[in-house]
């Protein structure tokens, strides 16, 4: 794989690139990301009926998600690094193509095994989407004017975020489409992003000569990150935290990232150059994203499970609840945007954005079963609010301070942060919530004089239960989700710090920084 070596007066500048043929650009790139998304929410409410239909374990239900999660997050900081070596376009095409045979795999899966392993070559092709769309609109749109183009992407994230539920219990529903097309349904949509990316995307791609990719350093990120994301994914269910297993996957982890981190100080082309994540912006934005995934992706994954089983409302009518949080990403992002573009500040929003998010978590955080619908939905509006006007901005900051050969590595590496902080985040609240669940549930029925099961009531089949032991479940999940919202506002508070040391810069009106004077070519 080489970059191609066409003329760059054959395309105009990045710069000179009207607001339409922008628009046309991201057409193809929104479509796909938002493609890439959905795959991961449209199976949260059709997974019951997909396991069941294949006769998997509980501990495949979960690797159903997790697999997906681990392979992107594993292989984000690999495609990023590779959008600074090679043609970008052709990036996000061969991604595309991953993404597609990985759903069609999925979808004619016959075992959960089989299901699980396409889920994982699928993860390869949706972490490339998630890192090289930002990267793409980093080549073309100066940090200035990105800003009003991050609303498109928050309103995209938003869209998929809740319309996958709803969208993935329509297709179990209906009986002529059944589950396997919750993996088909994005197929035509990718196919369509790819015919529109290759007739209108434009990007250019500095000519690099004698390209070495850092093989090495890529395998032991990704090996690390993995055995850290699997150790995360079983602890305090298949095993406990303090346990052999434990010492043994962290320790592991941690000495392939050490060792990660010897390699990439001595690589010529490092995956994820060091230089940039000492630099004080970057560090900071990743603590930052780093808390913002965990609260948001370990909050917010439980709000469904809140209304379908602390509330007793259908997945429809769930999706339909959460339609607020929604909305403020999308207002959030499409206003703030707009501003950072006028005014060139961007600090002060991130700030504002996570102070809002912080008060959105703890607002939830006072919920229980029998809480106002009215209230739950404006601290979700707060948390939406919050979301967007920090997440997208976080990464503009960071290639606010980068020159463009290393756009790629470090939009990529605050996305990786953010995704295993959601990994981490949905792992260890998770596991807090079926703790506190457990021993509510095993109190109450005591206290009820009905005798507990094994499982302190681990079954999510709420309707089968007798009506007395269901208000019991019910009361113990809706109280106990507030506890992990208190979690996740404290967590909030922390990327708020991290987000008050940023240096306070004005984003420049340039691609690139002032010093560099590259030739571009057309990808």
């Amino acid at each position: 794989m080489s970059a191609p070596t066409t003329s760059p007066a054959s395309v105009p500048a990045a710069e000179d690139m009207s607001h339409r043929q922008i628009l046309e650009a991201l057409s193809g790139l929104l479509l796909v990301l938002f493609v890439a998304l959905l795959s991961s929410t449209v199976v949260s409410t059709a997974l019951p009926k997909i396991i069941g239909a294949l006769e998997g374990s509980q501990t495949q239900y979960t690797w159903v998600v997790t697999a997906t999660l681990l392979s992107a997050t594993a292989t984000t900081p690999v495609w990023g690094k590779l959008a600074d070596l090679f043609s970008k376009k052709l990036l996000v095409q061969i991604a595309i193509v991953v993404f597609v045979l990985g759903s069609v795999i999925a979808g004619f899966s016959q075992t959960a095994g089989q299901l699980i392993a396409a889920r994982a070559f699928q993860g390869i092709g949706v972490g490339g989407l998630q890192a090289l769309v930002q990267v793409v609109i980093a080549a073309m749109i100066p940090p200035r004017e990105r800003g009003r183009y991050n609303g498109y992407l928050g309103g995209v994230m938003a869209l998929a975020t809740v319309g996958g539920p709803l969208l993935g219990g329509l297709i179990v529903d209906t009986s002529w489409l059944g589950w396997r097309w919750c993996f088909f349904v994005g197929v035509p949509f990718a196919v369509v992003a790819l015919i529109l990316l290759q007739l209108t995307l434009h990007v250019h791609t500095e000519r690099r000569s004698n390209v070495k990719i850092d093989y090495l350093g890529a395998g032991l990120i990704a090996a690390g990150v993995s055995i850290l994301l699997i150790w995360v994914s079983f602890v305090d269910g298949t095993f406990a935290w303090l346990s052999w297993q434990t010492y043994t996957m962290v320790g592991g982890a941690v000495i392939l990232l050490v060792l990660a981190v010897f390699v990439e100080k001595r690589a010529t082309e490092p995956v994820v150059p060091l230089e940039i994540v000492r630099e004080r912006t970057t560090a900071l934005s990743i603590v930052a994203s780093l808390a913002v995934g965990m609260a948001m992706f370990g909050g917010a994954v439980f709000l469904g499970q809140y209304f379908q089983i602390g509330r007793g409302y259908s997945p429809t009518e769930a999706g339909l609840l959460t339609i607020p949080l929604m909305a403020g990403v999308l207002l959030s992002s499409i206003i703030v945007g707009r501003i950072i573009t006028r005014t060139g500040q961007i600090k002060p929003y991130i700030i504002a954005g996570l102070v809002v998010l912080s008060a959105g978590f703890a607002l939830l955080g006072t919920i229980d079963h029998e809480t106002s619908l009215v209230f739950v939905g404006f601290g979700m509006l707060l948390v939406g609010l919050g979301v967007g006007a920090s997440m997208q901005n976080l990464v503009l900051a960071v290639q606010n301070t980068v020159p463009l050969r290393n756009i790629g590595a470090a939009s990529s590496t605050v996305a990786f942060f953010r995704s295993m902080g959601g990994a981490i985040g949905v792992s260890v609240l998770g596991a807090v919530l079926a703790r506190r669940v457990t021993d509510q549930i095993t109190h109450d029925l005591a206290a009820a004089g009905v005798p507990a099961s094994g499982d302190g009531g681990g079954s999510l089949n709420v309707a089968a239960l007798p009506e007395a032991v269901q208000h019991i479940v019910r009361a113990a999940y809706g109280d106990a989700t507030g506890h992990i919202f208190l979690i996740s506002a404290a967590i909030a508070v922390v990327g708020l710090v991290a987000a008050i040391f940023l240096p306070r810069t004005s984003l420049r009106t340039s691609l690139d920084l002032p010093s560099r004077d590259k030739e571009p070519v057309e990808s």
